[in-house]
């Protein structure tokens, strides 16, 4: 038989565990977990030592297009997911203009689909002048979820109030994505705070009742609405502990970051490339996490890439903008952790590629099978490499994992079954289209 691409050799991580099988793929989509040896490609790649993961996915980035290119646009972005293995991304719509209307929609639809370098999917910001069209808006083609701003944004994308939110969850019925701190204390304790103090302040402005707080607001409101919601960047014990009891009507995110970094260590080496919302907090909250990834707790990791340059980043707390760079270091940095044994591989790609199609409703993505769309990232997880600023694709040019020495290593990224990169190259030209979910 024939195929347009034959991956040979690998060790496939499949739904029901690892298992050492070639891939056939015909179309963009998998044609066959069981190709012979008999059976010829237009195009093969020999997989040995190496593991076959389904593309990874990371829900979680601010591209900051339409915005300043010089710090990052879509094309970058995700030519930097494409170099990082990652053969999705959800890009959030605080842009300048803001994604929040049917013709930001439109432009970012067709923009993305001739631009971007991996698969692509986008939110729709909820505010309050929008509210009433967003069960509309979050029927767009490529739109993973509507995105609630209950604490620290920008123009109208903020709703912190119980009735604003309440509003929001009467209009559609997909699951909402919030950013979950609350605003009234985050001001209230805005006033405790003075311009010079040191970078470790952040987690004392932004502190867990903050975050707790704003959670449990939106989780009821939730239940009450009757509306699943997803909690992005889950940052505390206490939050964490808590949703255990919600796990009817909220899912789980947990970054990168705070799975990787600790406080107070991270703001005394880093200063303000360790500053992001909600915040790298101290080990108890790190030590949380781990133990909700561990129980199942979590549902998806991302890397909440949200880039600033240098020059931004260089102004005094609590000046410095929040938001970090991540999308390239996400996958070497869980596969590091995967080798440190603190999760299994297959847990990493239940969080990274199961768990966002679940959550999301993202359809023919996340897992290895038949007629699945041919996405793929294949690691060496015996490859020991160091992160570095000059690897770093996006614009601004850092990443807080500058120096880092990690085990295992994105070898190849697969978009539908097309090499888009491979041994640290990309290839060809941007080949990502709109995701499709469920409506």
């Amino acid at each position: 038989m024939h195929y347009d691409l034959i991956i040979r050799n690998g060790i496939c991580v499949l739904p029901w565990g690892e298992a050492r099988t070639d891939i056939g793929v015909r179309a963009g989509r998998i044609a066959s977990l069981s190709v012979s040896m008999a059976d010829e490609a237009d195009e093969v790649i020999d997989a040995a030592g190496l593991h076959v993961l389904p593309g990874l996915i990371d829900p979680h980035v601010h591209l900051r297009d339409p915005g300043n290119a010089a710090v990052e646009s879509i094309p970058t972005g995700t030519r930097a997911a494409a170099l990082g293995g990652v053969t999705t991304v959800f890009d959030m719509p605080n842009t300048a203009p803001s994604i929040i209307d049917g013709d930001m929609l439109r432009w970012k639809q067709e923009y993305a689909s001739r631009e971007s370098w991996v698969d692509f999917a986008m939110y729709v910001g909820a505010t309050r002048g929008n509210t009433p069209r967003l069960g509309e808006y979050e029927q767009f083609d490529g739109v993973c979820a509507v995105k609630v701003f209950a604490g620290s944004s920008t123009g109208d994308l903020m709703i912190e109030d119980d009735e604003g939110i309440r509003q929001v969850l009467e209009h559609g019925h997909r699951r909402v994505a919030f950013h979950s701190e609350d605003e009234y204390r985050l001001q209230a304790r805005r006033k405790l705070l003075t311009e010079g103090m040191s970078y470790e302040s952040h987690p004392f402005w932004r502190d867990e009742e903050c975050a707790f707080l704003g959670t449990r607001r939106i989780v009821g409101l939730a239940r009450r609405a009757r509306r699943p919601v997803h909690i992005l960047h889950t940052s505390t014990a206490e939050e964490l502990d808590w949703l255990a009891g919600y796990r009817d009507i909220a899912t789980v995110e947990v970054l990168m970051n705070h799975l990787t970094q600790v406080a107070p260590d991270c703001y005394e080496t880093l200063g303000a490339l360790a500053v992001m919302n909600p915040p790298i907090r101290d080990r108890r909250h790190y030590e949380a996490s781990w133990e909700a990834v561990r129980s199942g707790m979590v549902d998806t990791i991302g890397s909440d890439h949200a880039p600033h340059s240098l020059e931004a980043k260089a102004k005094p707390w609590p000046a410095t903008p929040a938001g970090l760079t991540g999308v390239q270091t996400l996958v070497p940095v869980m596969l590091d952790h995967v080798n440190a044994g603190r999760l299994s591989l297959g847990r990493m790609v239940d969080l990274m590629a199961a768990g966002p199609a679940r959550v999301y409703g993202l359809q023919a993505k996340g897992r290895i099978a038949m007629g699945y769309d041919a996405d793929f990232t294949l690691v060496d997880m015996a490859a020991k490499r160091r992160i570095t600023n000059d690897w770093i694709a996006t614009p601004a040019g850092w990443t807080p994992f500058d120096g880092m020495a990690v085990t295992g290593w994105p070898m190849a990224t697969i978009v539908r079954g097309q090499a888009v990169m491979r041994e640290d190259t990309i290839l060809g030209a941007p080949v990502g289209r709109l995701a499709c979910f469920a409506p």
